[in-house]
């Protein structure tokens, strides 16, 4: 069997767990990167570093679970970082510091870059990447592209957004369902052929060519709901590839299509559940760094 491989692209952090004095590696493109090996698909990330001891971790981790990060850029300065902490096994952000060095740096893609990224069979990336003016060079791959929305999200920003992006996720758990459906729609009118509504405990909507998909959560005792969206975003992708002629998302009829979409919906679900069960984004916690101290790995 022909082995596919994917690629994230954007944010990377430490998720400073405060009440833990613990600190794991995590961001929305990361994750995505860290989940498709746990699925058992290679990676890449290409993102922007600090050069401080959190930058550094971050990259030990990614070397350890053999993602390759060899176009990533580094800078002088801060890496991201997010201040976290648990009520009841619920994520509960403190702030952040916007992403450190990576807000202020430009993404600048080489002919080498994009070259590189031709080789994978999806992007995925978020709103926290500071990405969105580059998405219309990284369409020029002809590499399909997932965006994260998150909760963030406005008319303005979709209608930016969503014409380079092929595959939308929203999490919708603070919506009603008329106003998750009015936005759902909305991103498919704008430009994306998939868009995926995630209600939490509730579950998952899926909306292509205005038929709707429906796929109920798997429930589990959790520990800690960091990256249960972006786990199942990655399961969903991977299974979506995984089941496509060739490795390419978009082929087949809509019939086979929405098929392929609900059976990546319930890897999602599935894979989400066992995310739920760890701390941090997926595991990998180590006592937080101090300014002048080297991290010391702890699992």
């Amino acid at each position: 069997m022909k082995q596919y491989k994917v690629i994230g692209i954007g944010d990377n952090v430490v998720d400073k767990y405060v009440h833990q004095g613990i600190m794991y590696p995590g961001g929305n493109a990361l994750n995505f990167c860290a989940y498709a090996v746990m699925c058992g698909m290679e990676s890449a990330y290409i993102g922007k570093f600090g050069n401080d001891n959190v930058a550094a971790y971050i990259q030990k981790v990614l070397d350890e679970l053999e993602i390759d990060r060899s176009r990533c850029r580094i800078f002088e300065g801060e890496n991201g970082y997010a201040r976290v902490t648990l009520e009841q096994g619920d994520r509960v952000f403190l702030g952040s510091n916007k992403g450190g060095i990576a807000k202020e740096r430009a993404w600048d893609f080489t002919d080498e870059d994009l070259q590189f990224i031709k080789e994978f069979s999806v992007i995925h990336t978020s709103l926290n990447s500071y990405i969105e003016r580059e998405l219309k060079i990284l369409k020029t791959c002809g590499v399909p592209i997932s965006f994260d929305f998150s909760v963030r999200w406005n008319d303005e920003y979709l209608e930016q957004v969503c014409p380079d992006v092929d595959i939308s996720f929203l999490s919708c758990s603070n919506l009603t369902e008329s106003e998750r459906k009015r936005e759902m729609l909305k991103a498919q009118k704008y430009g994306s052929e998939i868009v995926v509504g995630t209600v939490g405990e509730n579950g998952s909507y899926a909306l292509y060519k205005d038929n709707w998909l429906y796929q109920p959560a798997v429930l589990t005792d959790t520990v800690d709901t960091m990256g249960a969206g972006d786990s199942y975003l990655t399961a969903f992708l991977v299974q979506m590839i995984r089941s496509s002629e060739e490795g390419k998302i978009f082929s087949g009829s809509d019939e086979e299509m929405q098929k392929k979409i609900k059976t990546g919906m319930e890897r999602g679900a599935i894979f989400a559940a066992g995310i739920c069960r760890i701390n941090g984004a997926f595991g990998h916690g180590t006592a937080i760094c101090q300014e002048d101290n080297l991290c010391q790995g702890i699992r």
